[in-house]
């Protein structure tokens, strides 16, 4: 009864460590398990140079996104940048994009026209 009991014990330790190792891979990771909770917005540049993908976009100096690829439009001769911005955000049509460098990170940043 005793090793039983004690199988058991170890069993349930294993379950639950298992579910922390799980939520803080999807905190951590930025993971979405139920839907997307970002919304894509593109923006054309000239240049972008130094920017990656996973670069920070920003309002007002918050953090609300991220940059999730570059391309380039053949047709306009410009560099075309995806970005991942959060649901809670809304970005008017009126708004323009700057790139700024922060330190030796290039960060994108919103300001209002």
């Amino acid at each position: 009864m005793k090793r039983y009991s004690m199988e058991t014990l170890v069993g349930i330790f294993v379950v639950i460590g298992l579910i922390c190792v799980g939520y803080m891979t999807v905190k951590l990771g930025k993971v979405s398990l139920f839907g997307q909770d970002t919304y894509p917005l593109y923006a054309r540049f000239a240049s972008v140079s130094a920017l990656r993908s996973g670069s920070t976009v920003e309002v007002y100096g918050i953090e609300v996104g991220s940059v999730t690829s570059l391309s380039i439009d053949n047709e306009r001769q410009m560099a075309v940048v995806e970005m991942a911005i959060k649901k809670k955000v809304k970005v008017y049509d009126d708004a323009s994009a700057t790139i700024k460098s922060s330190g030796r990170n290039c960060q994108k940043f919103y300001e209002k026209q």
